[in-house]
């Protein structure tokens, strides 16, 4: 991966420098020591994997998986307490905007979390409108947000770019498509991809945006249901999109997408035993060409690991924050992170940040 030198404006006006992923000797303890609960609990599980003869007895790879996945809490975001924000990662930065806070105020700040830091620095506001269920991604070092909606609960259509070297907004082409909200959006290669959503119907077009001719392009429109509250990951060249609900019925299909033939593939579907995995506004990361997908309004903190190449679904332990949806997730690093968010049914908003790590076993005792 290249990295790319990074100045961005502080609160205070201040511009950092810009860093190399490094670890504190405290977290390296803790990790150490995280570390060797693990291989204690892996021997402990070898050692009742062995029958008295010495013969190997059945345990499968998911009774192993299901003690992987732990979270620790780390620094809160320092921003209003919010949910439906959006973002995107540039490097090893996440960067976190817009949203609602508990009052129904719409927001337009935006933030940038440094993961060697540990800490939030506020940048430049976000250049259009205070709004709420919009969506980011990046392309390069440029970050883009788009749609949602404002204030006055109008949909919202237009889209603006975020340049990480001067922490400046500018406006480009309005969205290809109709005003909407709650689309899900990810990038591939030198290209963006937005779809889905509620432009007052529910829809499944998509939508690719080009940044060097700066110009949109419709795409094959997803081969699925129509939905909002989606979740979208990037493996291998591949855009995944599932979950979501369609006129309130929670959608379970899972499709990929090939933007080299513009097709989309049917996957693993989530079948009755797995049936938790179906939920709306949930957040998916992607570790390692593994995807993850956690919380969301089916009120489950499991987390679910996909795995492309046997496009196959298991559990990979629960997370360990409150359940919420609305949420914000992303991954630097080899880490996922979520962060804000609200309880299903709730006002409260949340600004707690929880980083996930999938080769570590769960503190079982501190859930």
């Amino acid at each position: 991966m290249i990295h790319f030198p990074i100045r961005f404006r502080s609160a205070t006006g201040s511009v950092p420098k810009s860093t190399t992923p490094a670890t504190a000797i405290s977290l390296e303890d803790q990790d150490t020591k995280k570390h060797r609960r693990s291989q204690l609990i892996n021997w402990a599980l070898g050692l009742v994997c062995i029958g008295w003869t010495g013969a190997l007895i059945g345990c499968s790879s998911s009774d192993t998986a299901s003690t992987l996945g732990d979270w620790r809490r780390r620094s809160d975001f320092e921003g209003v307490a919010r949910s439906a924000a959006t973002g995107f990662v540039i490097g090893n930065f996440g960067y976190l905007g817009t949203g609602v806070d508990g009052s129904s105020n719409r927001l337009k700040d935006f933030w940038a979390y440094d993961q060697t830091k540990n800490t939030w620095v506020q940048l430049a506001d976000f250049g259009g409108v205070a709004r709420t269920t919009a969506v980011g991604f990046s392309v390069g070092t440029k970050g883009y947000i788009g749609t949602g909606l404002n204030a006055n609960s109008d949909k919202l259509k237009d889209f603006w770019e975020y340049d990480q070297a001067t922490n400046k907004w500018t406006q480009i082409a309005d969205f290809g498509g109709t005003a909407r909200y709650s689309a899900t959006a990810f990038s591939i290669g030198t290209k963006g991809y937005v779809g889905t959503g509620n432009d007052g119907n529910y829809v499944k077009d998509f939508w690719a945006y080009d940044p060097t001719q700066k110009t949109w392009t419709k795409v094959s429109s997803y081969s699925g249901s129509k939905r909002m509250g989606a979740v979208s990951l990037v493996i291998n060249g591949l855009g995944y999109v599932g979950t979501g609900n369609n006129n309130g019925s929670t959608q379970r299909d899972w499709y990929a997408y090939d933007p080299a033939q513009d097709l989309w593939v049917e996957k693993a579907q989530f079948t009755s035993d797995q049936s938790t995995i179906a939920r709306s506004y949930a957040v998916g990361f992607v570790i390692n060409n593994l995807g993850y997908i956690t919380t969301g309004d089916a009120s489950s903190t499991t987390v679910w690991q996909y795995t492309p190449g046997t496009d196959t679904w298991a559990t990979l332990g629960t997370f360990e924050g409150a359940s919420r949806q609305y949420s914000v997730g992303f991954a630097i690093g080899g880490k996922g992170y979520v962060t804000t968010g609200q309880p299903v049914g709730g006002t409260t908003r949340y600004d707690d940040l929880w980083e996930f790590d999938p080769t570590i076993a769960q503190d079982l005792d501190n859930n």
